[in-house]
């Protein structure tokens, strides 16, 4: 079997999953991505990307999960984090409906950039099932190893962290609720925030103002959901 990719891991991470990297599971999850790029297909994220929501987002510092399925697979789009895209690239179509209700939730203004490295920064963990993809072929990688991976972080916060937000938008996220304590944790769950799904409940489900409000309750910071508008960007102006 190959060896586990040589990749940086937080610190506060690697306590809990340094375990993992070893295991048998990952290296022929390795083995197959080599592979793969041997073969000539491009893999999305890079790989110093593979384990950006867990650098940008300390164990102890997470407040909030949000869970994705697969990166982007578009050239460009992914880094790591769930929903986000680097700031000269178009906004996708879920994330122009998450900064809608944003919107509509707390009135936070429309961002001209889709990077949500400053939620990540505030212990919003933006995290995807599968952590890799290839160019133009969702799903691709789905399968392989990295569902595994992912759900032991799922665990590891659930089993080990108190007063967490777990935001479960879509069938896929929602499946991940029976591995979360709702007792010691706050579960919210909506339809996706896909143009096919929005209407049907996502658009109203002011996730954002209810975490807030259940992290003041605890006595932590809330979270500030405004995203910076940036100055010079190649996509000047959103059209929402």
């Amino acid at each position: 079997m190959g060896e586990p990719p040589q990749i940086t891991l937080d610190p506060q991470w690697h306590r809990q999953l340094g375990d993992e990297l070893e295991k048998d599971y990952m290296r022929s999850l390795h083995e197959f991505l080599a592979t793969r790029q041997q073969q000539g297909a491009v893999i999305y994220p890079p790989q110093s990307q593979w384990f950006a929501a867990l650098n940008s987002t300390p164990f102890d510092k997470v407040k909030v999960v949000i869970l994705g399925q697969d990166p982007y697979h578009g050239p460009g789009q992914a880094h790591g984090l769930c929903f986000s895209v680097m700031p000269n690239i178009k906004v996708p179509p879920s994330l122009a409906n998450i900064y809608k209700e944003l919107k509509s939730d707390i009135g936070a203004e429309l961002p001209n950039h889709g990077c949500l490295n400053s939620w990540a920064e505030q212990g919003v963990l933006l995290l995807n099932a599968t952590l890799t993809v290839e160019q133009g072929l969702a799903g691709a990688h789905q399968g392989k190893g990295w569902e595994t991976f992912t759900d032991n972080i799922i665990d590891k916060i659930n089993d080990h962290r108190q007063g967490v937000v777990f935001m479960l938008w879509g069938s896929y996220a929602q499946k991940k609720a029976s591995m979360i304590d709702a007792e010691r944790h706050l579960v919210l769950q909506s339809v996706h925030p896909s143009p096919l799904s929005a209407y049907r409940g996502f658009f109203g489900c002011e996730h954002f103002s209810k975490a807030n409000h259940y992290l003041e309750s605890l006595g932590l910071d809330p979270v500030d959901w405004r995203l910076p508008r940036l100055k010079e960007t190649v996509q000047k102006e959103l059209d929402f």
